[in-house]
């Protein structure tokens, strides 16, 4: 990289051979910091990239929905295999106490009568933890459980194609399953806004449509 008349500069007593030693530090300096930016890219990359298993966007209907066990308190889990036989909706967002979450949440909460008309079970997720979900479902009078999607982060988000790794949240993500626990409808809306409860209760009026048919 260097040629010999650097070398002999670098190696001399001169005031020129001091200059040229301060150069060649500044620029292995400046090389040092190039390579580290180099390592945190590639470091940023391999922590944001989807893992093998993970599916690119969100399941869609006719897919069997992956099994999963969650704390809803500190002492007790919530496997999505214990509602077998019955329709399940999985509410995915955000965060606890954002203004959105907590009105969609609130909004299901008023709904529950009607999710339970088809012999629904809501179940929501988020990568909060069980504390502040506890916290958060006191505060607005939740009846239906919130599950910690908490650690690892966001494992059962990912699995369902609804992780937003740039923000370590999940999508404001719906899915209705059938008894069978095949996925039969799912959306995912825009973060900042609130699907309603609309497009819930057309998959589940389609499902009880279809069991009275056959």
């Amino acid at each position: 990289m260097w040629d010999n008349q650097d070398t002999l500069e670098v190696t001399g007593i001169s005031a020129n051979g001091v200059n040229v030693n301060i150069c060649i530090y500044a620029f292995k300096s400046t090389q040092s910091r190039e390579e580290e930016n180099i390592l945190s890219i590639h470091n940023d990359w391999r922590e944001n990239r989807p893992a093998q298993d993970e599916p690119p966007s969100a399941l869609p209907p006719g897919t069997s929905a992956p099994d999963f066990t969650l704390h809803s308190t500190p002492d007790q889990s919530v496997s999505l295999s214990d509602f077998r036989g019955q329709p399940v909706i999985l509410a995915f967002y955000p965060a606890d106490w954002s203004p959105v979450c907590g009105d969609q949440m609130a909004l299901y909460n008023e709904v529950l009568p009607e999710f339970r008309r088809f012999n629904a079970e809501l179940i929501g997720i988020s990568v909060d933890g069980v504390w502040c979900h506890a916290a958060f479902a006191k505060d607005r009078n939740l009846h239906f459980p919130l599950l910690a999607d908490f650690e690892p982060k966001g494992t059962v988000a990912k699995r369902y194609g609804v992780y937003r790794r740039p923000d370590g949240t999940s999508e404001r993500a719906l899915f209705v399953l059938d008894a069978q626990g095949i996925i039969r409808w799912s959306y995912v809306s825009p973060v900042g806004i609130n699907p309603g409860a609309d497009g819930i209760l057309t998959a589940l009026e389609a499902l009880k449509t279809e069991e009275t048919s056959q």
